[in-house]
């Protein structure tokens, strides 16, 4: 008897457990459980504003066609997450059909359903190729499901990427892709987590899905959601025609290279003459180096073709001359004008399509053309150096690659010789900062004195365009971090615009040391800098750390000790170096002939750090910002 009761409760238990470890599932349109109506919060991220109940995508053929089937479900917990109720859905023009959208109220225990007005949906053109959908649900409020569903119809070539992870969690997230007598595709597999569903279904249908998955959102020195999320990326390797031979699609990055080659909008400009160039090519063919015709004609085409904001890969309308003509045009435009003038004056130069720090980095293990959005100018020099070259940016130096298109790749465009390749764009070497800093501490409680700021590289760009943007009352708050205490009141530049030397910025400043009584002075000597308050307070984290270049900060500071005081507690000087030793941080203080000598650095070796490794490097940068703000005292003798 007791036996049998055991067995029973435990059969129980264990029935329990595997309907509570369950993945969620998806719903017909329009049927809901009303205690996904009733929920407060999302039971596996607590506080967050909205949760995807579900995402749901088929994809199935229609002959050489492609249909993609969508539908999903949001549960809104709060008024922030209101926001999830504005929808754009980006599409090739004319292929979205079918849409449903509707709002799902709890309304006194009675299911309430609010229809989307399909005069309320819009269509906006993004540019040549693509369209948005864009419709805002009606009635929203905290406890709402929204869900809405769609059916796009394309080209057997635009196999959809799937993202499961997003910005908010997500409960449950499935793709069905069936496999296809016609089409045969790789699939780049970017998913960590467990699959909760990964079989094979009806037809031979493979399901592949996700449950509870933690939402992305932005980090600290992150790329893009997408290059961060759980996902499956897919590209065409072949087609087979009924009767006919097999026709491969698989690429590598020559064949994507030679598509761009073909195109007139894009590697085709630099044959366009453009109006009046002789001018401008007089003067660069007069110059003795290509070091030199490049920086004259990479400055002339900043100053005088203006970007319209837009990214894009090819030259629009009539191609570069009308660009030319108006002074104005998309990256392309701008950047396909400089090849043109630099090829003319003489010098060897190649289109090179690119990915924004914005857009994602490019995958070298998958060749695509849909990874990269503009173009820029790629200049070989030797087998190991090259310019990277974009005018849109007034103050982009023509001896730095870009920031924004840092450790990703590019593919250059070799027309003539018909040589396409991708290259890794980075910045190898350290890119410094140095800070010098001549102060007196006074009895009331102060520092006054004097600062040089040397800003190297990709630091001069950021600090020139502060200032040329901004004016200099933003500048000097920019300096200052916003600190209310800290007062410049003089400011003077050298080599600003001199390509080739460091910004030098020279300040007079007074600091208010708070919390400095009548026998105590307390003073924090990291000032002036940027590495006061740490980036990386979170414990977790789901993005790779990309600060796009290696930091090097060298701060180094004089401060007088004021007649009638000593140093009463004098942080020591000390070493922190990274597990893998990929960060260097050293402190030294020091008193010496009535002076406190401070002197810090960091150095480091890499420019990414994966989120793999985060939990070794949060515990260095929260050791390594307690000891930049450690505090001096000096006490009254």
């Amino acid at each position: 008897m007791h036996k049998l009761y055991f067995i029973t409760l435990l059969c129980a238990i264990t029935l329990s457990v595997k309907a509570q470890t369950a993945p969620p599932t998806t719903q017909p349109f329009g049927k809901i459980d009303i205690a996904d109506l009733e929920l407060k919060d999302c039971d596996f991220e607590k506080g967050a504003n909205a949760e995807v109940l579900f995402n749901k995508g088929n994809v199935y053929y229609n002959q050489f066609d492609l249909n993609i089937e969508i539908h999903k479900r949001i549960k809104i917990f709060t008024d922030k997450g209101k926001d999830n109720a504005n929808i754009k859905i980006i599409h090739a023009s004319h292929i979205l059909t079918n849409l449903q959208a509707q709002t799902i109220n709890l309304n006194h225990g009675a299911v309430e359903y609010i229809k989307v007005d399909k005069t309320q949906i819009y269509t906006e053109k993004i540019d040549k190729w693509l369209s948005a959908t864009v419709f805002t649900f009606p009635n929203v409020k905290p406890g709402s499901v929204i869900e809405f569903k769609y059916l796009i119809n394309t080209n057997i070539a635009n196999y959809p990427n799937w993202y499961f992870q997003t910005s908010i969690p997500t409960r449950y997230s499935e793709i069905t892709t069936l496999v296809s007598d016609i089409a045969d595709y790789k699939t780049l597999d970017a998913v960590t987590m467990p699959y909760a569903v990964n079989k094979l279904g009806k037809n031979d249908a493979q399901i592949k899905a996700l449950a509870n998955i933690p939402s992305i959102s932005d980090e600290a020195y992150m790329t893009t959601i997408e290059d961060n999320s759980q996902r499956l990326l897919f590209q065409l390797s072949s087609v087979t025609i009924p009767g006919q031979k097999v026709v491969n699609f698989a690429k590598s990055w020559p064949n994507v290279g030679e598509e761009f080659a073909k195109r007139t909008l894009l590697s085709g400009q630099l044959d366009v003459s453009l109006s009046k160039e002789n001018a401008l090519l007089a003067v660069a063919k007069a110059m003795k180096t290509d070091e030199q015709k490049i920086a004259y004609l990479f400055n002339e085409v900043k100053k005088n073709i203006m970007w319209n904001g837009a990214y894009n890969i090819y030259a629009y309308n009539e191609g570069i001359n009308v660009a030319w003509n108006k002074k104005t045009g998309n990256s392309a435009e701008v950047n396909l004008i400089l090849c043109r003038l630099l090829k003319k004056s003489g010098v060897k130069v190649y289109p090179m399509v690119v990915s924004t720090r914005n857009n994602g980095r490019v995958s070298p293990t998958y060749p695509n053309s849909s990874q990269f959005n503009s173009t820029v100018a790629f200049v070989p020099v030797d087998s190991t150096k090259f310019f990277v070259l974009d005018a849109t940016n007034k103050y982009n130096i023509y001896n730095q690659i870009p920031a924004n298109l840092l450790n990703s790749f590019g593919l250059y465009i070799d027309k003539e010789k018909e040589n396409y390749r991708i290259q890794f764009l980075e910045q190898p070497d350290p890119v410094k900062q140095v800070i010098l800093v001549n102060g007196d501490i006074t009895t009331d409680g102060k520092v006054t004195g004097t600062a040089e700021i040397d800003n190297y590289s990709y630091n001069k760009i950021t600090a020139t365009e502060k200032f040329k943007k901004d004016g200099e009352s933003k500048f000097i708050s920019y300096l200052t971090h916003d600190d209310n205490n800290l007062k410049i009141s003089s400011l003077e530049f050298e080599d600003m615009d001199i390509d080739t030397l460091p910004l030098k910025t020279k300040v007079s400043f007074t600091l208010d040391l708070t919390g400095s009584d009548n026998n105590y002075i307390y003073f924090c000597p990291n000032i002036l800098t940027s590495i006061k308050a740490n980036p990386f307070l979170n414990t977790r984290r789901l993005t790779d750390v990309d600060f796009g270049y290696r930091d090097n900060y060298s701060i180094i500071g004089s401060y007088k000790i004021p007649t009638g005081y000593k140093v009463d507690i004098l942080p020591k000087s000390v070493s922190l170096i990274m597990p893998d030793k990929s960060i260097l941080f050293k402190r030294t203080v020091v008193e010496s002939n009535g002076a406190i000598i401070v002197r810090y650095t960091i150095d480091h070796k890499k420019s990414i750090y994966f989120k793999e490794d985060y939990p070794e490097f949060h515990e260095f940068t929260k050791q390594m910002y307690e000891m930049l703000n450690e505090q001096i005292v000096l006490k009254k003798s």
